[in-house]
């Protein structure tokens, strides 16, 4: 099963990712998270990341192509993927459509998660990450114990770079223009799923597993 998952920063599609691939037993490919690694060490790929990323900026489309396509060549893959972050644009649909279909392989299902602008605001500036472990906590909506300290590892919490108000702000923007019309691109494809994400993790789990069936 080859699937996508779409929705702007803040949408849940992190969550909803690990569930996916603990069911259908896909590889979850992100390229946030690659984008992320190349960063930490200190790659030319990353440096040339961090400076878009850092903005909240989306990543130069045929870089993140490359990448992404390069992933989808390892064996993991071999029975289906999870994209997440990938395709963003018009553009970069058109060109992963262009690769699957050299390797005999298609879309199967596009999911759309939808959370209304000022849920995402408060989710994403409330946000804090751990430093070691990478658990997620919202300060507001899903503290730690302990202000500042993980929970499963003790380890300290940070707000991400990316997580200002400013920065959200213009990430949403960016997502509305540039990544909406990948919407219509996969409506006239016929193989689009629309998932409320505000009615709760499970429950937005279910709507998936409803869709891509058992």
């Amino acid at each position: 099963m080859n699937l996508i998952l779409l929705g702007p920063p803040g949408a849940g599609k992190g969550t909803q990712a690990v569930k996916i691939v603990e069911k259908y037993h896909i590889p979850h490919i992100s390229t946030g998270d690659i984008f992320r690694a190349n960063i930490k060490n200190g790659t030319e790929l990353g440096k040339k990341a961090k400076e878009y990323m850092d903005k909240g900026e989306l990543v130069p489309d045929d870089l993140v192509c490359e990448i992404a396509t390069t992933r989808l060549l390892e064996d993991d893959c071999t029975d289906g993927f999870l994209l997440d972050g990938f395709p963003r644009t018009v553009y970069q649909a058109e060109k992963l459509d262009e690769f699957l279909e050299k390797h005999g392989k298609k879309v199967d299902k596009v999911l759309d998660i939808a959370v209304e602008k000022e849920e995402l605001m408060q989710r994403l500036i409330n946000r804090r990450v751990c430093k070691a472990c990478g658990a997620t906590y919202n300060v507001k909506n899903m503290p730690p114990a302990k202000e500042g300290v993980c929970d499963k590892c003790g380890g300290e919490l940070m707000q991400r770079a990316d997580d200002t108000k400013e920065t959200v702000e213009n990430r949403i923007e960016v997502y509305n223009s540039q990544t909406m019309p990948l919407v219509e691109y996969y409506e006239k494809a016929g193989n689009i799923a629309h998932i409320d994400g505000a009615i709760g993790l499970e429950n937005v789990f279910n709507h998936i597993v409803s869709v891509l069936g058992e």
